[in-house]
């Protein structure tokens, strides 16, 4: 069971990896429209896995008000950090949120320790995250350059993970749900982007690949990964899941790298190493 959890949360994992290359190719969308139309892209997901019955999205008002937290204060709280922190290193306190997972798994998950072996795959796990991240280009030192020691923005990066950490756990703790319930988390979350563009962002106008890329998006990493995290977490144990979660960056990166036509530095070398590393230490953990 624990097998074919991982195995789900390398999926979702995979699918959040291309999340930076399509935002590359929509990045003249605004933001908070784009995740709008991507959610809602992602909530259509929900209909094959229900059999077409929306029965199955009905949930309590709690647990829906969860799902909400989760999708929609999570992009909320990241897209106001990009825009009044660096985007490199409010990307980086953002992904915070796998050691997030790890540390407060026992603390709001019943039966769940922490042991040594944990704390140490996920401190191994955040240091090559972040390997990943600074050292994107070559060196790594000059992504930092010019860059505040401290901006206002990092405080809704901290608290975007804060939630996405938190709303993960709680998934196991509130009266079980069946994962096509996600469709309804995403269908409020995207309405709600939807109004946040109305009233913060100009309009625009939206190619046919404009369409084809979100569309793309909605499917993968703004939708069918969500699914596929939600079907883990279900299966699995939050704290070994936490540990896997810091593979998006690293592959993240070499997509983007990958997408730009450059080959990885040793930065990103070691990265792999200690995320690798750290993600076979944390599934042999019990």
């Amino acid at each position: 069971m624990k097998s074919t959890a991982n195995l789900l949360a390398l999926g979702a994992v995979v699918l959040w990896a291309s999340l930076a290359a399509l935002g590359v190719a929509l990045s003249h969308v605004p933001p908070f429209l784009l995740t709008g139309l991507g959610l809602l892209v992602g909530s259509l997901i929900a209909l094959p896995l229900s059999r077409f019955d929306l029965r199955t999205w009905k949930v309590p008002p709690a647990t829906l008000l969860m799902g909400v937290y989760g999708l929609f204060g999570f992009h909320f709280l990241l897209f106001i950090a990009l825009r009044h922190a660096p985007p490199v290193q409010a990307n980086l306190v953002n992904y915070l949120w796998p050691l997030g997972i790890v540390v407060m798994a026992p603390w709001i998950l019943p039966g769940v320790s922490l042991t040594r072996r944990h704390v140490a795959a996920a401190l191994t796990g955040f240091a090559g995250a972040a390997l990943a991240i600074l050292g994107r280009d070559s060196g790594g030192a000059s992504v930092g350059d010019g860059a505040p020691l401290w901006a206002w923005g990092y405080l809704p990066a901290m608290a975007s993970a804060f939630i996405w950490s938190t709303y993960s756990l709680l998934t196991k703790r509130v009266r079980p749900f069946p994962t096509a319930a996600i469709g309804g988390f995403a269908l409020v979350s995207g309405g709600l982007s939807l109004a946040c563009h109305w009233a913060l962002e100009p309009a625009v106008t939206l190619s046919a690949q404009d369409w084809a890329l979100i569309a793309l998006l909605g499917l993968g990493p703004l939708g069918g990964a969500f699914f596929l995290w939600d079907a883990a977490l279900k299966r699995g144990d939050a704290r070994q899941i936490g540990v896997i979660s810091f593979l998006t960056p690293l592959l993240s990166t070499f997509v983007l790298l990958a997408q730009q036509g450059q080959t990885p530095n040793a930065s990103i070398v070691l990265a792999t190493v200690l995320i690798v590393g750290a993600a076979v230490v944390a599934t042999r953990a019990r």
